[in-house]
């Protein structure tokens, strides 16, 4: 069992730099949390902090109902697999796996055993007596996850473990990641990453981390589907989500907008007679957009530019009447309509309202 708990967590730095604040999580047994968030977010950090390489400057953080703040990291029961590998080059793939227990003074029958079930679930099994730099980076990568996976570890903790190896390696060994939490369903595991396929393939409930603290937790298809507010909204998703200003001139259980005096977009979003003339940002995600049938629409304008990826392309406009640039993303292929005319609306039930950069869906269906 190894669940954790964070209560109003701080981390400052010099006494007076705050990087973390008020910082509350709890994380069960056997789930797979992933920290995502801007450059500078405090992921890295908090990830250290519990590791116990970064001191906890305010709070609590516990492990399985023990206060760990002062806990050397060596007696936490966590094992980190890092970004750089961190591998011994004169060591074998087997003295890599083995060496931590070799240290921690285990028999040789003990350590012959946990780096055979370690290299059984990685498939390292024929690389046990080559050295690191007869490996490509993924191989490395998983010796790495496998000198974790020998220590038999309460938490396991990945500093954006793939983002030294190339495109395809990437998402080879993040296909591994998943079938090695499948094959350890029991262990806690938490990673930190700023890919987002990473994040929304890999995570039993996501972190999302901005402005010194926690912007929203929740599953996937929960921040996906019901972000909390515009952060989420737009960080979650690529590209990211459209916004437009508009006003709310209907109540009701469909809301009408007035978009800059002119269009009007209807939303299945609810709101009540006091959101009467309420300041929004009506939201729509890129792949929610769909061709407009009649004079009503959300978005207009000349497309600038195409991008076709095969399945879907993107066509990037700069909406009229003076709205934010806007981005579709269709389909199938539609190069030809760089340079055209474009009319969209958002498919139905697609729609999010955005109040003071807080989510009125999100309100309605029972959040904060």
């Amino acid at each position: 069992m190894a669940d954790l708990k964070l209560t109003d967590v701080e981390k400052t730095y010099a006494g007076k730099i705050n990087v973390l604040n008020n910082i509350n999580l709890e994380i069960k047994t056997g789930e797979l949390i992933v920290f995502v968030g801007p450059s500078g977010c405090g992921k890295s950090t908090l990830l250290r902090m519990i590791a116990g390489l970064e001191k906890v400057t305010g709070g609590t953080l516990e492990i399985d109902g023990q206060r760990m703040n002062d806990v050397p990291p060596a007696q936490r029961g966590i094992a980190m697999v890092f970004q750089s590998y961190a591998l011994y080059p004169h060591m074998t793939v087997r003295d890599n796996m083995a060496f931590a227990l070799k240290i921690a003074g285990k028999s040789k029958d003990e350590i012959n055993a946990a780096v055979t079930r370690a290299a059984n679930i990685l498939q390292l099994g024929d690389y046990l007596d080559r050295l690191p730099k007869a490996l490509s980076g993924g191989q490395r990568q998983r010796v790495a996850i496998g000198r974790a996976i020998v220590r038999d570890p309460k938490v396991y903790l990945f500093d954006e473990p793939l983002s030294n190896l190339d495109a395809a390696l990437r998402v080879a060994t993040r296909i591994e990641i998943a079938q090695l939490k499948e094959a350890m369903p029991n262990s806690t595991m938490i990673y930190v990453t700023h890919d987002q396929v990473e994040a929304m393939t890999l995570a039993s409930r996501i972190v999302v981390l901005a402005n010194k603290g926690i912007a929203q937790v929740g599953t996937p298809l929960d921040l996906y589907e019901r972000p909390e507010n515009e952060f989420v909204a737009q960080f979650i998703g690529s590209p990211a989500m459209n916004l437009l200003p508009g006003e709310v001139i209907e109540t009701g259980a469909q809301t009408t907008v007035r978009l800059d005096g002119e269009g009007i977009a209807v939303s299945d979003v609810p709101t009540t007679p006091g959101d009467m003339g309420l300041k929004v940002n009506v939201g729509v995600r890129p792949e929610d957009l769909v061709a407009a049938d009649g004079d009503a629409y959300l978005y207009d304008g000349k497309v600038n530019i195409t991008e076709a990826l095969g399945e879907v392309t993107l066509l990037y406009f700069e909406a009229e009447r003076g709205r934010d640039p806007v981005v579709a993303k269709l389909p199938g292929i539609h190069q030809d309509k760089r340079g055209g005319l474009v009319r969209l609306n958002a498919a139905p039930g697609k729609v999010h309202l955005f109040a003071g950069g807080k989510s009125l869906l999100y309100r309605a269906q029972g959040g904060a």
